[in-house]
């Protein structure tokens, strides 16, 4: 019974923190103050949440934009939106279509004056979805890859493809230099820097090519003369016709998970909003709060955001959300009081249709009468396997916003919760 309520009350927690990070709020009330230009109104999105972010902004302004451009991951379109391009490309590797893309946004903002005005609306995903490569694409893909697969920070990353990218670290808004580019942002990072935000491109950029070489040798990155050259290229410092405003991030998905999970009757404990470390760590450290707190008096939510790393060993299925749920099963094991879920808020977690996994007390055993040894799913990185073994994948399609990863721990107690 009390495994059946935990579900429940887990994945209400979630809609309900999602549900109050939907970008049209935000980007409603940030368009409050906005004043169209005497010129040209362009309107650029970019991002996970670019589709929801454009319409909320074309029913938020006075006039219709003369043009505009939505940028998006495959399956995050939903529909035609007025005086505007919607193109899909790819995630978390850029394609082709992310090249073309960021080619028609260039294009589009072409031969601008004073008078105009390019509000550009930015969504976690946009390092990937927006690019156009100084190197060839392969070299790109490598190096994005290599980056991924070594367990690199976002921060890391960013500093990295600022430097081999056309439009990435200040180098899209000096494209538009002499008009005006105003920027609103749905931050997916960790501590919200508009900088690092799908890697800064109407920002100017506080990194150095000192950092970026760090990074290079720290994950023995390939890199060819043209990169390294490119490497020791700095970017832009002052963009003075960009200004920039953060509409939300991962800090509020925590309030409004805390908040959700204390009318169902829990205490909410904030742990983090910047959880910054190995998706398996995080995972058997959650669980092990667990197991300390089951003999609690009071319902206890322990609610942490942020954005865990995986390191690939193997060749399985998954993402960072399901790799963190697979690694608390183990410890939850045998806790009737107990569950954790962890899910990316964009609906959709690494190269797959799930946005993340809950596990409880039962589902390591579950796992091993289904056939499926834990830790070598883990070692394979094959979690979505594993969950889906024991029921445990969890599903919600794309949520048309991205602020990065919640995990939710709950400790229920029948003392302060109803059966």
């Amino acid at each position: 019974m009390h495994q059946q309520n935990l579900r429940g009350d887990c994945e209400k927690i979630v809609r309900d923190a999602i549900g109050a990070c939907l970008p049209d709020t935000a980007v409603r009330r940030a368009m409050q103050n906005f004043k169209p230009p005497r010129g040209r109104l362009i309107l650029i999105a970019v991002g996970k949440a670019a589709w929801n972010m454009a319409r909320a902004a074309l029913e938020s302004l006075p006039r219709p934009v003369d043009a505009g451009l939505v940028i998006t991951k495959y399956g995050h379109s939903r529909g035609t939106l007025e005086n505007c391009t919607v193109m899909e490309a790819g995630h978390p590797v850029p394609d082709d279509a992310s090249f073309a893309a960021a080619r028609a946004a260039l294009s589009m903002t072409e031969d601008l004056c004073e008078e105009d005005t390019v509000l550009f609306l930015l969504s976690g995903g946009g390092s990937a979805l927006f690019e156009l490569p100084r190197v060839s694409p392969e070299t790109l893909r490598r190096i994005t890859g290599e980056l991924l697969s070594r367990g690199a920070s976002i921060g890391e990353i960013n500093t990295v493809r600022k430097r081999i990218s056309a439009v990435k670290g200040g180098r899209f808004a000096l494209h538009c230099a002499g008009a005006r580019v105003v920027s609103l942002i749905l931050s997916d990072v960790l501590g919200d820097t508009p900088d690092t935000i799908a890697s800064g491109p109407t920002c100017p950029d506080p990194t150095t090519c000192i950092e970026a070489f760090h990074i290079a040798k720290k994950y023995d990155l390939t890199l060819d003369e043209e990169a390294a050259a490119l490497l020791a290229e700095e970017t832009p410092k002052e963009l003075p016709n960009a200004e920039v405003t953060v509409i939300g991030g991962v800090t509020h998905l925590c309030a409004a998970a805390a908040d959700a999970a204390g009318k169902l009757g829990y205490r909410s404990v904030l742990l983090t909003d910047r959880l910054d470390c190995e998706a398996r760590a995080a995972g058997a450290f959650f669980a092990g709060l667990a197991r300390k707190y089951q003999n609690t008096d009071e319902s206890i939510a322990l609610i942490a955001g942020g954005e865990p790393v995986v390191t690939l060993c193997g060749d399985g299925l998954g993402g960072r959300a399901q790799e963190l749920a697979l690694a608390a099963a183990e410890g939850l094991s045998g806790i009737a009081n107990a569950a954790l879920i962890c899910i990316g808020s964009d609906g959709t977690d690494g190269p797959t249709d799930a946005a993340g996994g809950f596990v409880d007390g039962k589902s390591a055993a579950a796992m091993q009468e289904a056939g499926i040894d834990l830790r070598a799913a883990l070692d394979n990185n094959d979690s979505y396997h594993a969950l889906n073994s024991c029921g445990g994948l969890v599903f919600t399609g794309p949520t048309g916003t991205n602020v990065n990863d919640l995990t939710a721990v709950l400790i229920r107690s029948d003392r302060t919760c109803k059966a």
